[in-house]
């Protein structure tokens, strides 16, 4: 590690110096859009002939450092005018360019550029990133556009369930993924228990998905990062767009604070199908709302600040039953500062909050749990050179863990309030992340994240004896709870535990030919936070905890190596990714295991490891009336847990066993074909290898009673997962650009109503006596109308 350090700084060191040895001078500022004012991420700026360029940062800036010289500049974008100049350098220039809608200006759009495909120079990997436009395209039960659902038809990435909004990348768990909205984080990204996903896609202005090589900018879990940007709102005009389905709806409104200079965005969407219920004389009550906002300002030149929010609700009540309530807050402040023209900077405020309810009617008691962090984030690019780019920064947060706690809603319940322990932690990160092109073939990126993690002082912690939270009765062969010797408090300023890790990332690019290049790439990272679950997929109920005494953060390994080219005049493009990653400290659950108001965790699970490795295949048509992508994954995800004695059997007698969310083969279709000006069709195909399930896999009886036998931990499968759906768009005035403008979107999900299993449940017939096995399947064939509009 010494040595990585040692040549981490020499080599930016020396390009740094020998840089300064010639006359040099800087190009730099924002790029928008014409008609909004709103800021444009990941836009090239490209110089030809010295095969030199960059690309616009999130905030829509630019900057990039040239020998003195008269040059070709190339501005280009997905579904924009490009520009195209002369520009001379014999000084700093600071040139803030505006890009127009190619609708604006031209029958047929013709793109050479695609912004959802890699750059074949850099040495960025494993990443995906998805426009709103192509989210819309996408057929989805219920008619809603899904950016989860859209996100899970990429190679390497699955679904967690039907019905559930979480998703799995690269054999990793749903809690691996951090999902970022404006830097807020999103610790459930469900709405409906899954049938939707809490992001608005009209409020969406770019999606990215790291799956490996991974930035050192991001931390805090193993697997991926979803990073969601929500547009700006429209600085020159006021607008409205939306959309009216059959279960929700959904309004966008944007227009200037102050032309030119500021901008609002409110967003809203809510489900009203439980208005209809009581018609069936049915009163139980199950939707969801969300709001979007945010507030921009141009202050000068210089500084430009943010404040952006989102805040939603579910709400699902069974009358005489129980009543749920759950959903996230965020609140961000940012501060935008351009020191100079190559050294730009962001600073922000972010308040995250998770909160989780549970009304018992039927035994008058709340339940009441959730997650609450404050995050300080100043982040700086450094752009020296038009070779070496620098991303540094730091990053702290506060958090506070709520297990739970119960209240009687009737006072003469006889119920008493009952509370679990309070959590507290303290994260910390600093980073430095470089972008380093050594020539025309051979571009680095390379960085190195410090992070550190405390848990802090609660009122009340468990003392075992030799720290053994977790006992193994030798006679039968089984775990058991340890009971505590002693119980300690501390003051909240305590720090009961600290861990420290340092997290190197390394990838690069090396160009094969104009059209083809290989990457490879390498990351470690860690992750502080765990979640406690009973299922395979994400639901509300379930509870994060931090890493302590008797947790330990889970620790990353991750390489990955690729071949990517396009081919045809960029018509196509070819992706192949080979991964193995492996994951120390992952927590599993003993059998028997109870999670729901337990106030010794620790007292249940046991630390393994995990690994994950396979094969990924992405085939892109990026133009033409016809358009879409083949994906395929060939992966294998696996978990281990040995004993901690010669004399303990671990999980699985200490074997390798299947993860909840490993799937062979993983194949998606998806394509849109542009019949005419009023009329696109839109379809997707899904085949995917069955969920790993225990069957039983024997019977005995006791006392009359017939007791199964289970097989292996995850030794079974569910069926085969295989699907197809269908929209078809209609747009009634397609030439219409301005005033009101509609289209329609009629979908047909699941098309041939193949019942696919989301388990399957094993007893006993009470009529006949005969042990017998239940299939439940979510969805058969689902039909949908939606009206799009925007003003």
């Amino acid at each position: 590690m010494k040595n990585l350090l040692l040549w981490f700084l020499f080599a930016l060191c020396f390009n740094i110096l020998s840089l300064n040895a010639q006359e040099r001078f800087t190009l730099s500022g924002t790029v928008s859009e014409e008609k909004s004012n709103e800021t444009l991420i990941g836009v090239n700026i490209i110089f030809p002939e010295i095969s030199a360029g960059t690309t616009t940062n999130e905030y829509g800036f630019y900057s990039i450092t040239l020998p003195k010289g008269t040059y070709k500049l190339i501005v280009s974008y997905l579904g924009f005018s490009t520009i195209s100049e002369t520009i001379t350098l014999t000084q700093d220039i600071t040139k803030n360019l505006s890009l127009l809608d190619a609708l604006e200006s031209l029958d047929e759009i013709v793109i050479t550029e695609d912004i959802e495909k890699l750059n074949i120079k850099t040495p960025q990997m494993s990443v995906s990133k998805l426009t709103s436009s192509t989210i819309k395209d996408i057929p989805v039960v219920l008619g809603e556009s899904d950016i989860i659902k859209a996100i899970t038809l990429l190679p390497g990435v699955t679904s967690a369930g039907e019905g559930a909004s979480g998703f799995n990348v690269r054999g990793g768990a749903a809690d691996q993924n951090l999902i970022l909205l404006d830097e807020a984080t999103i610790y459930n990204s469900s709405h409906l228990f899954g049938f939707f996903s809490v992001f608005n896609p009209d409020a969406i202005k770019d999606i990215k998905l790291y799956k490996g090589g991974i930035p050192a900018r991001y931390g805090g879990r193993v697997s991926s990062v979803l990073d969601i940007y929500q547009k700006e709102g429209n600085s020159k005009e006021f607008h409205m767009n939306g959309g009216i389905g059959l279960v929700s709806s959904r309004l966008l409104a944007e227009g200037p604070i102050k032309q030119g200079k500021g901008s609002f965005l409110f967003g809203g969407r809510s489900s009203y199908a439980h208005l209809f219920l009581p018609i069936f004389d049915i009163n139980n009550i199950a939707y969801f709302y969300d709001l979007n906002t945010k507030l921009s300002y141009r202050i000068n030149d210089r500084n430009n600040i943010y404040l952006s929010g989102y805040f939603g609700r579910d709400v699902f009540r069974i009358e005489d039953s129980f009543e749920n309530t759950y959903g996230n807050s965020v609140l961000n402040f940012r501060w935008n500062h351009l020191f100079s023209d190559k050294l730009f900077s962001n600073l922000s405020f972010i308040y995250s909050d998770y909160y989780y309810e549970l009304r018992l009617d039927f035994v008058e008691f709340d339940w009441i749990s959730g997650i609450q962090n404050f995050n300080l984030k100043y982040d700086f690019k450094h752009y020296i050179s038009d070779k070496i780019k620098l991303q540094y920064g730091i990053n702290s947060m506060y958090y506070k863990f709520n297990p739970g706690e119960i209240n009687p809603t009737v006072p003469s319940s006889g119920i008493n309030p009952f509370k679990l322990i309070d959590k507290y932690a303290f994260e910390n990160a600093i980073y430095l992340d470089a972008e380093h092109k050594i020539s025309d073939k051979l571009a680095l990126s390379y960085g190195l994240r410090l992070s550190s993690f405390h848990r802090l002082g609660q009122d009340e912690l468990n003392v075992y004896e030799n720290d053994q939270a977790i006992l193994f009765n030798e006679d039968f062969q089984i775990y058991e709870k340890a009971e505590p010797i002693a119980k300690t408090s501390f003051k909240r300023s305590a720090v009961i535990e600290s861990f420290y890790n340092l997290e190197p990332r390394a990838s690069l690019a090396y160009q094969v030919s104009p059209n083809s290049s290989v990457k490879m790439s390498y990351n470690r990272m860690s992750q502080y936070l765990h979640l406690l679950s009973n299922t395979n997929s994400p639901t509300p109920l379930d509870i994060w905890t931090p890493s302590g005494k008797y947790v330990k953060p889970q620790l990353l390994d991750q390489f990955a190596i690729g071949y990517f080219k396009n081919f045809n005049n960029n018509t196509y493009a070819l992706e192949l990714e080979s991964f193995y990653k492996t994951v120390k400290n992952r927590i599993d659950y003993i059998d028997g295991a109870d999670l729901i108001a337990n106030n010794a965790i620790e007292q249940i699970i046991l630390n393994g490891r995990a690994r994950a490795y396979g094969l990924e295949v992405l085939l892109r048509k990026n133009e033409g009336k016809l358009k879409g992508w083949l994906a395929y994954t060939l992966s294998k995800s696996e978990q281990q847990t040995r004993g901690r004695t010669p004399t303990e059997l671990g999980i699985n007698n200490g074997n390798w066993y299947n993860t909840p969310y490993d799937k062979t083969h993983d194949i998606s279709i998806t394509g849109s074909y542009q019949w005419n000006k009023k009329w696109k069709i839109n379809t997707n195909f899904l085949f995917q290898t069955g969920q790993p399930a225990t069957f039983p896999n024997g019977q005995y009886e006791f006392n009359g009673l017939n007791i199964p036998n289970y097989s292996n931990r995850n030794a079974d499968r569910l069926p085969s997962y295989n699907r197809l759906d269908v929209s078809l768009n209609y747009t009634p005035k397609p030439n219409k650009t301005k005033g009101w403008q509609s289209y329609w979107v009629f979908g047909i999900y699941n098309i041939y109503n193949r019942k696919n299993a989301a388990s399957i449940n094993f007893g006993q017939n009470t009529d006949t006596n005969t042990n017998e096995a239940t299939r439940l399947a979510i969805f058969g064939i689902v039909p949908s109308i939606s009206y799009n509009f925007k003003l």
